[in-house]
């Protein structure tokens, strides 16, 4: 059976129509034959809404009891046994009462589907689970019914249902939306202009990016590599020169131009990974593009006018821009660069080329020296003024062994020795020498320069040519060996330094450190501006006497000061730097800029944390003094209140009873009050429990008193080990446990267990209460939980957070775990006393006591 299809009447916000719209499309269908029916539809008291119902079949509701009360949900099991063409179901973000089918609305419809029939449904954009948080940071309503955005990005079909937010404003002032007594509160509060205006765009800009991917799957299911510009994408092309900052901004406001507009930054690199931009220049270009909220793109491909088109039609781009070439006139001739090539090659796509300050100043990557050495140096040119006299001779001498061709040939040899030498310029002065040489000794007539055969004189020239060419191609191979070699310890050395970033915490040092160790510095600094602008203060340091390296006099006094940003520099000391070695240090300090400024949003959001849990514990302690405190407070004022009435006389059963209730009200109260005091001692750290040995057998009869005995079942041997704790912790801890398992066992019986394993001793407390889920058990020992369950007064969700708090503080643990059968069991752990010696007072007085003796000490029961 095929699966059905989804339509999805998106609202912008609540009373714009989209219920109206589903029911105006279910009488659409229907007048065309269509088998409709309405699976659920909430009018919320709306008149027009309610009579666009008549006429359509409507399935009756299934009626849940909870709470007391009877809720109407979709008959989920009506729908499926009716099985229509088409359910129309609204509110698709709906909770359902526990007890139905599905805990959500949306997965009834997902089980209609399942079964071939076609929903046509609504939700509002706030309802979203994406956007949840947006909302609740815009209105200040956090919405508690949510939907996944792949339930409504999976529908065949999504209509956005809009409205100005004037129009909706007078919709709902005329009584359409809410009943009148609900307006003004509503108008003033949620839908306020700005908060709709908000939505409004949210919404929007959602539909917009589902259409957007809808029209990427279409092309790519079609095959269609041109670009279909619907939304302006500007390509901006960057090949890490100067101008970049500028081509970037000039993208940036074409983007802005259009509404919608995306800004995208591409940089080619060649496929040899050793023509390409300085890292520091791309790094803080792509800092650039990504605060003007584009995003950076990298591609390889050595005909980077191909590369940038290729990727242009990939994203759908609507226009490139492009730099004018940085060469001169007669580079440009030679080279022109992408852009012609752009130009030609892209079709619809517009390309705009910009001119810049660099345009004609020459450009592209300075040259590398060869790097060879001045002993070598010398050498080759020795050998290029030397080796062809030494050569010419040794062939005068023996000139009836050879022919021209052979001595041409020795001439070239020599000429590639000199290249592999030298380099490139005493290569082309040996050369020119031995053309020269060649022609005088060699060539007939010899002793002259001049040459009667046509083709010896071809000969010669071609050796020239040869030589000089191959002394090109020598140096050329040299020179890629040494920038490959230079690009790879680069490279090793950036990667060592982000492997100091990702190793955590303390990332500004160990980058300072892993810098300072790679070019062998005596300090790396980072320093960050006061902040009353004035002055420098220490971010992070490495130094050399702090790793046990004596620092140079002569080298400290070497100082580079590279400026990170306005508030951030980085200043080495030992040595000056190369240019390529600045170079890299420049990309390690827009890494030190960003590792800063991670470890500062990561203070901030902890701060923001703290504060946070600060509030909510002010608020729930607010909460706690305002209901739960006040309900033992009521009971003890409401007793004595009677007992002061002279207009009543009381009965001493009454009397008696009304001072019973006081006394309980007092001890409730009594508990409140003491565990707010002991979170508040743990919040602030103030809990210094005195350890030492205690017995576990008459801890747990003192944590007992003033509970019902009778309901707890205790087995704790005198038999047990000492346990290293605070007697007074301990017993506030296994007391809070016990009330906790008494108030929620229902009348049934509490169990108290004990027993020693290697090293802790591990009591366990049982109720046959109702138990917890294991997805909130961690939920328990949370302050000011109580899981939605515990009875009014009885308690502010204390005990457990306190018992937790006094027990860690012990050095033990305290975790929950299901109890066999039914209910919850809290297992507490807390570390043995140490053995004592067989000499040692200690162990007379265990004697005594009836502690068994080392060696037998974990022999109790298990």
């Amino acid at each position: 059976m095929a699966r059905g299809t989804l339509r999805v009447y998106l609202g912008a916000a609540p009373g714009v129509g989209k219920t109206y719209a589903m029911l105006g499309e279910g009488h659409r269908r229907l007048e065309r034959g269509t088998d409709v029916v309405v699976g659920f539809v909430e009018t919320h008291g709306r008149a027009h809404t309610a009579k666009l119902i008549e006429g359509l079949e409507v399935i009756p509701r299934r009626h849940l009891e909870y709470r007391g009360g009877s809720f109407p949900e979709m008959d989920v099991d009506a729908v499926l046994a009716r099985h229509p063409r088409v359910a129309l179901v609204d509110e698709l973000a709906h909770t359902n009462i526990p007890g139905s089918r599905n805990a959500k609305r949306w997965a009834d419809v997902d089980e209609l589907l399942d079964a071939g029939i076609d929903v046509v449904t609504t939700v509002n954009i706030q309802h979203l689970e994406s956007l949840n948080d947006v909302v609740e940071s815009i209105t200040g309503v956090r919405q508690q019914e949510t939907v996944p955005d792949d339930v409504v990005r999976r529908a065949d079909q999504i209509e956005l249902v809009d409205m100005s937010p004037q129009a909706l404003r007078r919709r709902m002032a005329h009584g359409n939306v809410y009943a009148p007594e609900k307006v003004d509160a509503a108008l003033a509060h949620y839908f306020r202009v700005g908060n709709l205006t908000a939505l409004r765009e949210l919404a929007l800009l959602w539909v917009a990016d589902r259409v957007d991917a809808a029209l990427e799957t279409y092309r790519a299911e079609h095959a269609i590599s041109e670009s279909w510009p619907a939304r302006e994408r500007v390509v901006v092309a960057l090949s890490g020169g100067p101008e970049g900052d500028g081509l970037i901004r000039r993208g940036a406001r074409i983007a802005e131009r259009a509404m919608g507009g995306e800004l995208l930054a591409l940089h080619v690199s060649r496929s040899d990974g050793l023509s390409g931009a300085a890292p520091d220049t791309l790094a803080r270009q792509r800092q650039l593009v990504e605060s003007l909220g584009g995003t950076w793109h990298s591609v390889i491909g050595d005909d980077v006018g191909v590369a940038i088109l290729e990727f242009a039609r990939g994203v759908n781009a609507s226009q490139i821009v492009l730099g004018a070439p940085r060469r001169g006139r007669f580079g440009s001739l030679v080279s022109p660069g992408p852009g012609p090539a752009v130009v030609r090659d892209s079709g619809e796509i517009d390309v705009h080329i910009v001119t810049h300050e660099q345009r004609g100043r020459g450009g592209g990557q300075p040259r590398p020296e060869s790097r060879l050495g001045s002993r070598r140096r010398l050498s080759g040119w020795a050998l290029a003024v030397i080796g062809p006299l030494v050569l010419t001779l040794v062939l005068h001498l023996t000139r009836d062994a050879h022919g021209l061709p052979t001595v041409l040939l020795l001439f070239l040899a020599l000429t590639v020795g000199v290249a592999l030498v030298g380099g490139m310029a005493p290569a082309v002065v040996a050369a020119l020498a031995s053309g020269l040489l060649a022609n005088y000794f060699f060539t007939p007539p010899t002793f002259t320069f001049t040459v009667a055969e046509p083709e010896n004189a071809l000969a010669i020239g071609v050796l020239v040519g040869v030589a000089i060419a191959v002394s090109v191609v020598v140096d050329l191979a040299a020179r890629r060996t040494i920038e490959a070699s230079r690009a790879r310890a680069e490279a090793d050395t950036l990667s060592t330094l982000a492997g100091s970033v990702l190793q955590g915490g303390d990332a500004v040092p160990a980058l300072l450190n892993r810098l300072r160790e790679s070019f062998n510095l005596t300090s790396a600094v980072l320093q960050g501006r006061e902040d009353g602008g004035h002055g420098w203060r220490e971010i992070g340091a490495a130094r050399a006497e702090d790793a046990g390296v004596p620092a140079g006099s002569t080298a400290d006094d070497s100082r580079t000061t590279l400026v990170v940003s306005d508030d951030l520099r980085l200043v080495l000391g030992g040595r000056a730097l190369s240019a390529e070695d600045t170079r890299v240090a420049n990309v390690v300090a827009a890494q030190l800029e960003t590792v800063t400024e991670r470890d500062r949003l990561r203070a901030d959001a902890h701060l923001a944390r703290a504060e946070k849990e600060r509030t909510a514990i002010r608020t729930a302690l607010l909460a706690a003094v305002s209901h739960d405190l006040r309900t033992p407070l009521a009971g003890i004022k409401a007793g004595a209140s009677s007992l002061r009435a002279t207009d009543v006389r009381l009965a001493p059963e009454d009397q008696r009873e009304l001072l019973e209730e006081i006394e309980d009200s007092a001890d409730r109260l009594q508990s409140l009050v003491d565990n707010l005091l002991d979170l508040s001692r743990l919040d602030a750290g103030a809990v210094n429990p005195q350890l030492a040995p205690v017995a576990l057998d008459e801890v747990v009869p003192h944590a007992m008193r003033g509970l019902p005995t009778d309901r707890i079942t205790l087995d704790v041997p005198d038999t047990l080990p000492l346990v290293l704790a605070d007697e007074g912790l301990l017993e506030r801890a296994l007391a809070n446990i016990l009330e906790n398992a008494v108030r929620y066992s229902r009348s049934r019986p509490v169990s108290v267990s004990a027993a020693a394993v290697p090293g802790r001793a591990v009591v366990r407390i049982a109720d046959r209460g109702p138990g917890v889920p294991d997805d909130r058990k961690p939920d328990i020992f949370r302050a000011f939980q109580r899981l939605g369950d515990a009875p009014a007064g009885q308690g502010i969700g204390l005990g457990l957070a306190v018992a937790r708090g006094f027990v860690e503080a012990n050095g033990g643990s305290l975790e929950a775990e299901d109890t066999p059968g039914g209910g919850l069991t809290l297992v507490l752990t807390v570390p043995l006393a140490a053995e004592p010696t067989e000499m040692s007072p200690d162990a007379e007085d265990a004697d005594q006591r009836g502690t068994p003796a080392a060696g037998a000490a974990t022999g109790g029961p298990t």
